[in-house]
Protein backbone atom coordinates (compact mmCIF):
# COMPACT_ATOMS: atom_id res chain seq x y z
CA UNK A 1 0.00 0.00 0.00
CA UNK A 2 2.53 2.62 -0.97
CA UNK A 3 6.25 2.50 -1.45
CA UNK A 4 8.40 1.64 1.52
CA UNK A 5 10.01 4.58 3.22
CA UNK A 6 8.20 7.32 1.29
CA UNK A 7 7.39 10.36 3.41
CA UNK A 8 7.99 8.62 6.74
CA UNK A 9 11.33 10.13 7.80
CA UNK A 10 13.16 7.34 6.01
CA UNK A 11 11.31 4.58 7.89
CA UNK A 12 10.60 1.39 6.03
CA UNK A 13 6.91 0.58 5.72
CA UNK A 14 7.38 -2.66 7.68
CA UNK A 15 8.80 -0.63 10.59
CA UNK A 16 5.90 1.85 10.49
CA UNK A 17 3.09 -0.72 10.46
CA UNK A 18 1.92 -3.22 13.05
CA UNK A 19 2.76 -6.82 12.10
CA UNK A 20 0.13 -8.10 9.68
CA UNK A 21 -0.11 -11.46 11.50
CA UNK A 22 -1.07 -9.69 14.74
CA UNK A 23 -3.65 -7.54 12.94
CA UNK A 24 -5.16 -10.61 11.29
CA UNK A 25 -5.27 -12.51 14.59
CA UNK A 26 -7.08 -9.65 16.34
CA UNK A 27 -9.54 -9.36 13.45
CA UNK A 28 -10.31 -13.11 13.56
CA UNK A 29 -10.90 -12.97 17.33
CA UNK A 30 -13.75 -10.53 16.72
CA UNK A 31 -15.42 -12.68 14.06
CA UNK A 32 -17.34 -15.96 14.14
CA UNK A 33 -15.03 -19.01 14.06
CA UNK A 34 -15.83 -19.89 10.45
CA UNK A 35 -15.28 -16.35 9.07
CA UNK A 36 -12.38 -15.67 6.75
CA UNK A 37 -10.39 -12.44 6.45
CA UNK A 38 -8.99 -11.50 3.05
CA UNK A 39 -5.42 -10.31 2.58
CA UNK A 40 -6.72 -6.98 1.28
CA UNK A 41 -8.83 -6.43 4.40
CA UNK A 42 -5.89 -7.33 6.69
CA UNK A 43 -3.64 -4.89 4.81
CA UNK A 44 -6.27 -2.15 4.92
CA UNK A 45 -6.83 -2.64 8.64
CA UNK A 46 -3.06 -2.73 9.20
CA UNK A 47 -2.76 0.71 7.58
CA UNK A 48 -5.73 2.08 9.52
CA UNK A 49 -4.72 0.90 12.97
CA UNK A 50 -1.11 1.93 12.44
CA UNK A 51 -2.21 5.40 11.36
CA UNK A 52 -4.64 5.63 14.29
CA UNK A 53 -1.91 4.72 16.78
CA UNK A 54 0.45 7.26 15.22
CA UNK A 55 -2.26 9.94 15.30
CA UNK A 56 -3.15 9.40 18.97
CA UNK A 57 0.46 8.96 20.06
CA UNK A 58 1.48 12.12 18.20
CA UNK A 59 -1.17 14.12 20.05
CA UNK A 60 -0.03 12.66 23.39
CA UNK A 61 3.63 13.33 22.53
CA UNK A 62 2.81 16.98 21.74
CA UNK A 63 1.29 17.32 25.21
CA UNK A 64 4.40 15.81 26.79
CA UNK A 65 6.66 18.10 24.77
CA UNK A 66 4.67 21.16 25.93
CA UNK A 67 4.95 19.95 29.53
CA UNK A 68 8.68 19.25 29.03
CA UNK A 69 8.28 15.53 29.70
CA UNK A 70 9.99 12.78 27.75
CA UNK A 71 7.72 9.84 28.53
CA UNK A 72 4.22 9.32 27.14
CA UNK A 73 2.10 7.44 29.67
CA UNK A 74 -1.37 5.90 29.69
CA UNK A 75 -2.96 9.07 31.02
CA UNK A 76 -1.51 11.00 28.07
CA UNK A 77 -3.06 8.50 25.66
CA UNK A 78 -6.45 8.79 27.40
CA UNK A 79 -6.17 12.60 27.26
CA UNK A 80 -5.27 12.49 23.55
CA UNK A 81 -8.21 10.22 22.70
CA UNK A 82 -10.58 12.56 24.52
CA UNK A 83 -9.01 15.67 22.96
CA UNK A 84 -9.39 14.15 19.50
CA UNK A 85 -13.13 13.81 20.08
CA UNK A 86 -13.19 10.07 20.69
CA UNK A 87 -15.03 10.39 23.99
CA UNK A 88 -16.87 7.10 23.50
CA UNK A 89 -13.50 5.36 23.81
CA UNK A 90 -11.82 7.61 26.39
CA UNK A 91 -13.88 6.51 29.42
CA UNK A 92 -13.63 2.75 28.76
CA UNK A 93 -9.90 3.16 28.17
CA UNK A 94 -9.54 5.01 31.48
CA UNK A 95 -11.34 2.15 33.25
CA UNK A 96 -9.10 -0.39 31.51
CA UNK A 97 -5.96 1.57 32.47
CA UNK A 98 -7.14 1.80 36.07
CA UNK A 99 -7.77 -1.97 36.24
CA UNK A 100 -4.40 -2.66 34.60
CA UNK A 101 -2.60 -0.45 37.15
CA UNK A 102 -4.50 -2.10 39.99
CA UNK A 103 -3.42 -5.56 38.85
CA UNK A 104 0.17 -4.42 38.25
CA UNK A 105 0.21 -2.91 41.75
CA UNK A 106 -0.99 -6.20 43.17
CA UNK A 107 1.78 -7.95 41.26
CA UNK A 108 4.43 -5.55 42.61
CA UNK A 109 3.10 -5.94 46.15
CA UNK A 110 3.18 -9.69 45.81
CA UNK A 111 6.81 -9.59 44.66
CA UNK A 112 7.78 -7.36 47.60
CA UNK A 113 6.11 -9.60 50.19
CA UNK A 114 7.57 -12.78 51.57
CA UNK A 115 7.68 -15.95 49.52
CA UNK A 116 5.02 -17.41 51.80
CA UNK A 117 2.42 -14.86 50.61
CA UNK A 118 -1.02 -16.34 50.01
CA UNK A 119 -3.83 -14.32 48.45
CA UNK A 120 -7.11 -14.10 50.36
CA UNK A 121 -10.08 -15.82 48.80
CA UNK A 122 -11.41 -12.50 47.50
CA UNK A 123 -8.13 -11.82 45.67
CA UNK A 124 -7.71 -15.25 44.11
CA UNK A 125 -10.03 -14.51 41.18
CA UNK A 126 -7.57 -11.91 39.87
CA UNK A 127 -4.64 -14.30 40.33
CA UNK A 128 -4.30 -17.15 37.91
CA UNK A 129 -1.43 -18.40 35.75
CA UNK A 130 0.68 -19.56 38.69
CA UNK A 131 -0.14 -16.68 41.04
CA UNK A 132 0.53 -13.85 38.58
CA UNK A 133 -2.20 -11.22 38.22
CA UNK A 134 -4.16 -11.50 35.03
CA UNK A 135 -4.14 -8.33 32.94
CA UNK A 136 -7.52 -7.57 31.36
CA UNK A 137 -7.65 -8.48 27.69
CA UNK A 138 -8.77 -5.49 25.61
CA UNK A 139 -10.90 -7.79 23.44
CA UNK A 140 -12.81 -8.95 26.52
CA UNK A 141 -13.14 -5.44 27.93
CA UNK A 142 -16.61 -3.95 27.70
CA UNK A 143 -15.88 -1.08 25.30
CA UNK A 144 -19.52 -0.41 24.48
CA UNK A 145 -21.11 -0.19 27.91
CA UNK A 146 -24.51 -1.86 27.86
CA UNK A 147 -24.70 -1.89 24.07
CA UNK A 148 -22.64 -5.05 23.68
CA UNK A 149 -19.15 -6.41 24.12
CA UNK A 150 -16.32 -7.51 21.94
CA UNK A 151 -15.56 -11.02 23.12
CA UNK A 152 -13.05 -13.47 21.74
CA UNK A 153 -14.78 -15.89 19.40
CA UNK A 154 -18.13 -14.19 19.78
CA UNK A 155 -20.28 -12.94 16.98
CA UNK A 156 -22.06 -10.35 19.13
CA UNK A 157 -21.89 -6.82 17.82
CA UNK A 158 -22.76 -3.46 19.35
CA UNK A 159 -26.26 -2.23 18.50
Amino acid sequence: MGSSGSGNDGMKEQDRLLPIANVGRIMKQSLPPNAKVSKESRETMQECVSEFISFVTGEAADRCRKEKRKTVNGDDICWAISTLGLDDYAEPLKRYLSKYRELEGDKANQNIGSSSYHADEDETSAFENGGRPMVPNPLDFNMFGNKGTINKGSSSRPN
